[in-house]
């Protein structure tokens, strides 16, 4: 969005990000009270009484082949098995958005110390080629990790990853259409459209209030955050930006929204 820091200026939003921070804090509540309400407590209920994770007119978005998987019998549930290749995956994420991000870094800072350049990187980073490569060390790592336990064979992971893959084929092809959406409102300059029309009755004060909302509407139906901040990210920044807008606030609006 032509931000010469991105990585700095989504910090500086993250203050404004009060939707999650109270999402966070009901979590809280919800823990140490030891009562919840609403859908979650029937979801609960319905869990603990009648042994069902879903309701029986539930459509998730990834496919009944990963649903149904149950787990194999005659293997000790361990943390580790599940902590270790996600905490490897997140951690490879910032590694490699600072490999793919080092080069526009050394031409920029040239002089800067390692930390600086490392943190110029990571807002510079590829962010599609971090996750791929993120995700795809952590299920390499899984299978070495999972057969050196004697957990499963090879074929057996191979059968399972492969599943995987085609289980979320759908949200794969949504978040595609969401970022070809993005770039089509980029191109397009939907945001700066949209202020222009808007202009003589919006109140700068109530754009993040409306992308929020908008925000909102788009992630609840779709299930998914990312599709939500590239579609809105491309209309409501250029929209604050316009409009005269707090541009942090509105940033911050697009990610509590999705």
């Amino acid at each position: 969005q032509g931000f010469e820091h991105p990585f700095s200026t989504m910090f500086g939003a993250m203050v404004y990000n009060f939707y999650p921070m109270l999402a966070l804090l009901l979590v809280l509540v919800v823990i140490f009270s030891k009562r919840d309400f609403g859908p979650m407590a029937r979801a609960e209920r319905r869990a603990r009484e009648e042994g069902k994770l879903l309701a029986d007119d539930a459509q998730p978005m990834i496919s009944e082949e990963l649903t149904d998987v149950e787990a194999k019998e005659g293997i000790t549930p361990r943390a580790r098995n599940m902590i270790v290749p996600i905490g490897l995956m997140v951690l490879m994420m910032p590694v490699m958005l600072t490999y793919t991000g080092w080069g526009a870094a050394e031409a920029e800072l040239p002089a800067a110390g390692f930390f600086e350049k490392a943190f110029y990187a990571i807002g510079q980073g590829s962010g599609s080629t971090a996750v791929l490569i993120a995700v795809l060390t952590s299920v390499l790592f899984s299978m070495l990790f999972y057969r050196a336990q004697g957990i499963l064979r090879f074929r057996e992971m191979i059968d399972l990853t492969l599943k995987g893959i085609s289980g979320l084929m759908p949200l794969a092809l949504l978040m595609m259409m969401a970022f070809a959406i993005s770039t089509v409102c980029k191109e397009l300059h939907t945001g700066q459209y949209v202020a222009d029309i808007t202009s003589s009755w919006l109140s700068p004060q109530l754009v993040p209030v409306l992308v929020f909302l908008i925000s909102c509407f788009i992630a609840f139906p779709s299930g998914t955050s990312w599709g939500t901040f590239a579609i809105m990210m491309a209309i409501g920044v250029p929209m604050a930006q316009q409009l005269d807008a707090n541009v942090y606030l509105d940033i911050a609006a697009v990610m509590g929204g999705g």
